[in-house]
């Protein structure tokens, strides 16, 4: 199942798969994210490095919102890549987590 990487996420892209859900529940699911500056200044606010039970790296960042987001607030996640299968499987393996 998806946990936390200490990987390179070097050479990830977006490919259109969004998850939604807080930042508890992802902290509640993967652990603390490896950058966390909530304050709206940049174009994330927190992102996670992952890796698939493939071993396949993959990120979960906010895009945009530029402004502090609400640790409980549900909002859309990207996730990133090295291939659009990757950040498929991933967002499958998050959603199975989420449910727990």
């Amino acid at each position: 199942m998806a946990k936390l990487s200490k990987h390179s996420a070097h050479g990830t892209s977006f490919y259109n798969t969004v998850i939604k859900t807080s930042v508890n529940e992802l902290i509640r699911v993967l652990g603390k994210p490896q950058f966390a500056g909530n304050t709206g200044e940049d174009k994330t606010n927190f992102d996670f490095v992952c890796e698939t039970d493939e071993g396949d790296i993959f990120t979960i960042y906010d895009w945009k919102q530029y402004r502090p987001i609400g640790e409980d607030e549900i909002i859309e996640f990207h996730i990133g890549g090295k291939a659009s299968h990757v950040t498929q499987r991933a967002r499958i393996e998050l959603l199975i987590l989420l449910a727990k």
